[in-house]
């Protein structure tokens, strides 16, 4: 047996067993049906008696062959053949070894895989005709389909609100709200100064009360706090009224703050002597005769006659707590200053916000502080977590809150969640736009 693509005629070799074919994968194909005639080369044999393979011509037989002798024949029937003698069964089921030829069904089963590409048929076409306001599922939504700028300037819009609408629920009465934490770094002044501007560019009336002798907040805000300007020193020691002292922050409608001067370092030293002097700043406020929606007292870093003055004031504290495990060591003494408070001054304080920080999402420490400070003190929590941004660092420099320093930013947007958050919690049911 050669390889040539062929077993051997079982009628030549005597074998029993069916003969196949490895070509014979064509249609209408069955062991000992005859296959298709493929043209034999003339020139290796050529029977003289034989007529020419159907399709081919006949051609003479040439001396050639007999002069030359005998040759290798070309395929296996050939070995078989002697003159004058030819088996023409054999010439009839052995042709010359070709390439396969691949079937329809083998064919298909190569060709590469294309994957589906989606073609609107008739009837969708029809749909849209008949309905400009149809939307397919492979539609992107607006919020996929605009580009990352796009989006920025979105929220840059929603946070400035130029129209100047009351998006913001505004309380029923003033909520005067004390921010503190004696452990510095954690954000105090940042929060109080942008949350402040969120509310008051959402139609909220805002007074910010810069108790910290650095005047932080006032630099925040832009407004003079150089020696010489009356600040909340007067207020604490002169018995001066807010409303002298109060300035309107440039650019931001609606929002006043109470600057406050180095004088101010010496405030708690003066404050001993003084009559009632946890309660100066309660009524400076009080005796205030403009009605505000909100009424932020920025605290030091400590927990001295300054803090107590401003937690006497308020009824409600917002405590920031940065994320990470040192803003939590002092967190337990804040909280047992705030209840002796209570007990012996303002029955009416109240724990009411905590803001979570400084968030670095990418460490497990920040993840594992959040659920600390959830777990214990709850719904008070806000949702809106404040990340970390270069741009909220980079707006006090420009005499700047981050919501108009770069209102489009991650900072910026937290910020207003925030505030948005407390607004809200304030009432019972939130205002419309153009109450």
């Amino acid at each position: 047996m050669h390889d040539d693509g062929r077993y051997d005629d079982p009628r030549v070799t005597g074998s029993t067993s069916d003969p196949v074919s490895r070509e014979t994968d064509y249609p209408s194909w069955s062991p000992g049906a005859a296959g298709p005639s493929i043209p034999v080369d003339d020139d290796l044999f050529t029977p003289p008696d034989e007529a020419a393979v159907p399709g081919v011509g006949p051609e003479p037989t040439t001396g050639r062959r007999a002069a030359d002798g005998p040759s290798r024949p070309g395929n296996a029937a050939d070995v078989r053949q002697t003159p004058g003698r030819r088996n023409s069964a054999a010439a009839v089921r052995f042709e010359a070894a070709v390439p396969h030829q691949p079937t329809a069904a083998a064919a298909r089963d190569a060709a590469p895989v294309v994957p589906d590409v989606p073609v609107a048929s008739a009837e969708s076409l029809a749909v849209v005709a008949a309905d400009p306001t149809y939307v397919s599922r492979e539609t992107p939504t607006r919020e996929e389909d605009d580009p990352p700028l796009a989006m920025e300037a979105m929220r840059a819009v929603q946070i400035l609100n130029p129209s100047g609408e009351v998006t913001m629920p505004r309380p029923d009465r003033t909520r005067v709200m004390c921010v503190a934490n004696q452990k510095g770094g954690v954000g105090k002044t940042t929060t109080t100064v942008n949350l402040a501007v969120a509310l008051a560019l959402h139609g909220n009336r805002v007074l910010v009360v810069d108790l910290d002798p650095q005047g932080n907040a006032s630099t925040g805000l832009n407004v003079p706090h150089h020696t010489g300007i009356p600040d909340v020193y007067d207020c604490l020691i002169n018995s001066v009224p807010l409303a002298e002292v109060a300035q309107a922050v440039e650019g931001i409608p609606n929002l006043w703050c109470v600057p406050a001067t180095i004088d101010l370092a010496g405030a708690e030293i003066e404050l001993v002597s003084v009559v009632a002097r946890e309660s100066r700043l309660d009524r400076a406020i009080a005796a205030y005769p403009g009605q505000f929606d909100y009424v932020f007292i920025d605290c030091p870093p400590s927990l001295g006659l300054l803090t107590v003055n401003a937690l006497v004031a308020a009824q409600e504290v917002l405590i920031p707590i940065q994320c990470e495990y040192y803003a939590l060591e002092g967190l337990n003494q804040l909280i047992n200053n705030i209840n002796l408070v209570r007990q012996h001054l303002n029955p009416k304080l109240d724990v009411s916000t905590i803001l979570l920080t400084m968030y670095d999402r990418r460490t497990r420490l920040a993840d594992a502080v959040e659920q600390d400070v959830r777990n214990h003190f709850g719904d008070k929590v806000l949702q809106a977590v404040i990340p970390r941004n270069v741009r909220v660092s980079e707006a006090p420099s420009y005499g700047q809150s981050v919501m108009t320093y770069d209102p489009g930013s991650r900072g910026a947007t937290s910020y207003f969640e925030a505030a948005q958050e407390i607004a809200e919690r304030g009432v019972k049911e939130p205002v419309g736009r153009n109450a």
